[in-house]
């Protein structure tokens, strides 16, 4: 018998159709800045209090890193799960702990923890006032190829789950078979032993050309092995701005102190300013022109941005070539936009609080 797939349309007007009907309801979902004040905060089976700043539970469908954000109160541990993405964590108000694969690692507001795919985590609040930090995770990403799985262990104890899924020894041989069991199961090994976390207390902030200065929170650079994502702070000075820039992929900004504005458009003299403060997220869109302005001259903002380099935006970056997916100005317009960079008086780098 010989199977005929029939339709009354060509694969052309059927993937035509579909892809416009894509980029419509991205569209329609897209958010530039998400502001504190909107995100619902609920009650969850995981004993922590949780709300969704971006992702399909926050009827705001993304395609790369999620947002959220969650508090843990006094005397309180969250039960334990796991997933096939990585996420990182980002503390923002009081001190708790995260159990990663039975390691604790105590964090308080400014520090990041990585949770690696796969690793069994939970996390805690031994002292007296109510924790709160924020997640973001390659969820979105892993999810669109098929593989997102979430497992809830309840109150299981660590040495009785079950462990993550682990690649086979390498075996000699130059085959394919045998140099990629090889490749991976390295690969493994390596991921297996990568940094969960940063300190407050050790973060160096350096004035960059774009008149801010920076610190990686958690990136490869710093010793992390994640799926690409990255997380870095950057400090703006009093009543100052960042200078202009675009690239391609998505980047989440999310705002640790201070307040300013954002201008995001699709030329560098074409687009708008969104105002934002403290606990929102600013969203800024691929290959936007976009530019920071603290509107404060009498404290700094401090912004923290993720976004996934290393895979997503290099597989675009490698897909797209020879077009130049991170353009900057040049270098006598920068400085107009950020002023003469010796005149920056930086106050003392101070740990960020909450609320």
């Amino acid at each position: 018998m010989t199977n005929v797939t029939r339709t009354s349309t060509s694969h052309y007007e059927v993937q035509k159709k579909r892809r416009a009907q894509f980029i419509e309801d991205w569209r329609d979902n897209h958010r530039t800045v998400i502001h504190l004040n909107d995100i619902e905060m609920h009650r969850t089976s995981r004993r922590l209090i949780t709300g969704a700043y971006l992702g399909k539970d926050a009827d705001s469908p993304v395609r790369t890193v999620d947002a959220s954000a969650h508090e843990i109160e006094p005397g309180t541990f969250s039960t334990i799960h796991r997933h096939s993405w990585d996420a990182m964590m980002l503390c923002v108000g009081g001190y708790g702990w995260t159990d990663v694969d039975g390691t604790r690692v105590s964090w308080g507001p400014g520090d990041a923890v990585y949770l690696p795919a796969w690793s069994w985590h939970r996390q805690g609040n031994d002292g007296a006032v109510t924790a709160r930090f924020m997640s973001f995770s390659s969820e979105p990403f892993i999810d669109i190829l098929g593989f997102a799985v979430l497992e809830d262990g309840g109150d299981t104890p660590v040495a009785e789950l079950e462990v993550p899924p682990i690649s086979s020894d390498g075996r000699p041989g130059n085959d394919v078979y045998a140099r990629r069991l090889r490749r991976l199961s390295q690969d493994q090994e390596e991921r297996s032993h990568g940094r969960l976390h940063t300190s407050w207390d050790e973060l160096q902030f350096l004035q960059t050309p774009r008149g801010t200065r920076t610190t990686f929170l958690l990136d490869k650079a710093v010793g992390y092995r994640t799926s690409g994502l990255t997380m870095a702070m950057f400090e703006i000075g009093l009543g100052r701005a960042q200078s202009m820039h675009r690239h391609s992929g998505e980047a989440w900004l999310y705002v640790v102190e201070g307040r300013g504005h954002s201008f995001i458009g699709p030329e560098p003299d074409r687009g708008t300013d969104y105002e934002w403060g403290k606990g929102d997220l600013i969203v800024v869109d691929h290959y936007s022109w976009h530019q920071h302005f603290n509107d404060d001259a009498n404290k700094t903002a401090k912004v923290v941005r993720v976004h996934i380099l290393d895979t997503l935006l290099n597989t675009m970056n490698a897909l797209c070539y020879p077009l130049n997916l991170l353009e900057e100005p040049p270098d006598h317009i920068r400085s107009k936009q950020t002023g003469d960079l010796s005149t920056i008086v930086w106050p003392e780098v101070q740990r960020p609080s909450w609320p």
